[in-house]
């Protein structure tokens, strides 16, 4: 639903509600009934105490007035039995109650649950397309309306309808003449309230993309708290969050502003028939009309408060479920998402040699990887074993059908070499590692692993046989270990020291407090940029991948530490394939091709010797007469 949107029902609400409440029934189907039947309980419990108030006057207190010696036996036989109505209806409730609370939040753990699995199956392209904040929001905002309208609407809509049925049934069979009043009564009523709910249904909705707005807008200036700093921007943030905030409290302010009005409004809508009822029964009863009693007229009047206070709770509760079911529609949205197409079928597997050379498929590890790729034209399998030899053919890119990022780009990469991608910003140089890890498709032409289409891999075992280490790190909450650990999840510890004296992550590990059990919190905040960017290295070494890519992975260390990691980057980098994207010239030199890319396509490629000879664009870039942008 778009901002502008109004909550009438459509064809798409009405299949959002029942999508989300096939989550209670498939889930909690019994206990879904026994809130039902206790519902039913409670809503007949509640009406016969309105109901018993004709019969206890005209049966039992009325035919006892004035008598000299009046037996209330039958008195007291009547109220215990009223009293049993009445707690078998308390119990009742509290039941429902119970039980609403239990389905409710299983059905939002399942719903977390089937969220959270399905976000995993997405690709690159919708965090792309979509805030950390407006995801976010998902989980806290749109959720916490599904528990309100599971925990609360839903029970009191049950039970304000059945009462509303019971009490209309009872009201006719009491009297059909005041009945016609209170039907036109509740014919306004219905307009008026109609009205209201239009009104503030559409402000709850606006509200909730608002809260939305403003979650991300603070997560955003979280994350760029240095940067706002940095840039005195302290100001100017607070004034774009004062502008969606006050879009927030105006959204809010009208919302809230209808909610309450309906509460006031039904309520002396069913005081003025309360009155009219009573002027109206009253003039029945002196005229002989109807045959009203005063029992007939107490239990009337005492339903004419029943009749019409569910339609208020039922008013009350349209705005929760109007926010729920729109909270639900984004989140369905998600759940919906198309998930990464993967149609591959050759997978990585561990293999070793016999005596003639051939590859046989084994559990442990040996070191020697294997493409296993069964091909459906005659049932057979073949083991292909995974050198790292990578192959760019005639490949177009681009992120968006009108604008194309990669044009007609052909390269290779040879088992063990080392290829550096040099270029100002937005060349196409993290897209071209993005594409050989299929986070996107290429639009035209191909790419080949090993000589095998990488369309052809599975994604998980192509991305398994490939390390990457980027600028930006992320470390996770947890320890060092296992962060490290990250790369290889049955890793030994020794295979940890290991990856982390590779990477000289181990010095400065040593020096903290706890060692490699440092607890580590918000994206490693306690470590310097640096030294997150060696336990990022350290988590790809133990990974032991036989392809690397590194972008920019140095970016972010001192000359002096540069120097250091890079000895154990060239240890790392040995006999394997590996893509490097520096914009410190002076760490690729001893690569094996360079390539110069600009606007998506290369204009240079060779050594740094050879490029040097040519003195074009790289040329000037290593003398510093041209600067990367």
């Amino acid at each position: 639903m778009s901002k502008q949107g109004s909550p009438k029902v459509d064809k798409g609400t009405l299949k959002t509600a029942k999508r989300l409440l096939g989550y209670v029934t498939s889930t909690y189907k019994v206990q879904f009934v026994v809130v039902l039947f206790c519902i039913l309980i409670s809503s007949i419990a509640s009406i016969s105490v309105s109901l018993s108030l004709r019969f206890l006057l005209d049966d039992y207190i009325i035919p006892l007035i004035g008598q000299k010696d009046p037996n209330y036996s039958e008195l007291y036989m009547a109220l215990t039995v009223l009293g049993t109505i009445f707690l078998c209806g308390v119990i009742a409730t509290f039941v429902y109650s119970r039980l609403m609370v239990t389905i409710g939040q299983g059905v939002l753990k399942r719903v977390r649950d089937e969220m959270f699995a399905h976000m995993q199956k997405l690709p690159i392209r919708y965090f792309d397309q979509n805030t950390n904040g407006s995801i976010m929001s998902l989980y806290t905002n749109d959720t916490d309306t599904l528990r309100q309208m599971i925990n609360q609407s839903i029970p009191q809509v049950l039970m304000s309808g059945l009462t509303i049925v019971v009490t209309f049934i009872s009201m006719l069979v009491l009297s059909p003449l005041l009945t016609i009043l209170a039907v036109l009564m509740i014919v306004l009523m219905f307009f008026v309230s109609r009205f209201i709910t239009g009104n503030s249904g559409k402000y709850f909705i606006r509200q909730q993309l608002d809260l939305a707005d403003v979650t991300g807008f603070v997560e955003e200036r979280m994350n760029g708290q240095k940067v706002v700093k940095v840039f005195n921007h302290e100001t100017i943030s607070e004034e774009e969050f004062d502008e969606l905030n006050e879009r927030l409290f105006e959204s809010a302010s009208k919302a809230h502003t209808f909610a309450s009005i309906m509460g006031p409004v039904v309520g002396n809508m069913g005081n003025i028939l309360f009155v009219l009822t009573a002027v109206f029964g009253g003039f029945l009863s002196v005229a002989g009309i109807g045959n009203i009693t005063l029992g007939v007229m107490a239990s009337y009047l005492q339903f004419t408060k029943s009749f019409t206070q569910p339609f208020m709770q039922i008013a009350q509760q349209f705005n929760s479920i109007i926010m729920a079911l729109a909270g639900a529609e984004r989140i369905f949205n998600l759940v919906d998402e198309e998930p990464e197409v993967d149609d591959g079928y050759v997978t990585l597997v561990n293999a070793k040699k016999d005596a003639d050379g051939n590859l046989t498929e084994c559990e442990e590890r040996t070191g020697i990887w294997a493409w296993k790729h069964p091909h459906q034209a005659d049932g057979t399998v073949t083991y292909r074993e995974l050198k790292g030899d990578v192959r760019f053919y005639n490949m177009t890119f681009g992120y968006t059908p009108d604008h194309m990022v990669l044009h007609d780009l052909t390269l290779y990469a040879k088992p063990g070499q080392k290829v550096a991608f040099v270029g100002s910003t937005g060349a196409g140089k993290t897209t071209i590692t993005n594409l050989i890890n299929r986070f996107y498709d290429v639009a035209d032409g191909k790419i080949r692993y090993d000589d095998i289409n990488i369309n052809k891999i599975k994604k998980a075992d192509l991305r398994r046989s490939l390390g990457i280490v980027l600028q930006d790190t992320h470390l996770f909450t947890g320890t060092i270990m296992e962060n490290i650990r990250y790369g290889k999840l049955d890793a030994t510890d020794e295979e940890v020291y290991k990856a982390a004296k590779l990477a000289h992550a181990d010095g400065f590990i040593k020096m903290l407090p706890n060692g490699y059990d440092t607890q580590l919190t918000g994206d490693g905040e306690e470590l310097s940029q640096g030294q997150r960017q060696l336990l990022a290295i350290a988590r790809a070494a133990i990974a032991d991948p036989p392809v690397l890519i590194l972008d920019e992975a140095t970016s972010s260390i001192d000359t002096r530490t540069e120097s250091i990691v890079q000895k154990g980057m060239d240890n790392l980098m040995k006999g394997r394939t590996v893509f490097v994207i520096a914009h410190r010239l002076s760490t690729i030199r001893n690569s094996d091709a360079i390539m110069v890319l600009e606007h998506g396509r290369i204009i240079e490629r060779g050594t740094h010797e050879d490029l040097l000879k040519l003195k074009g664009t790289y040329y000037q870039l290593y003398t510093g007469k041209l600067e990367l942008s």
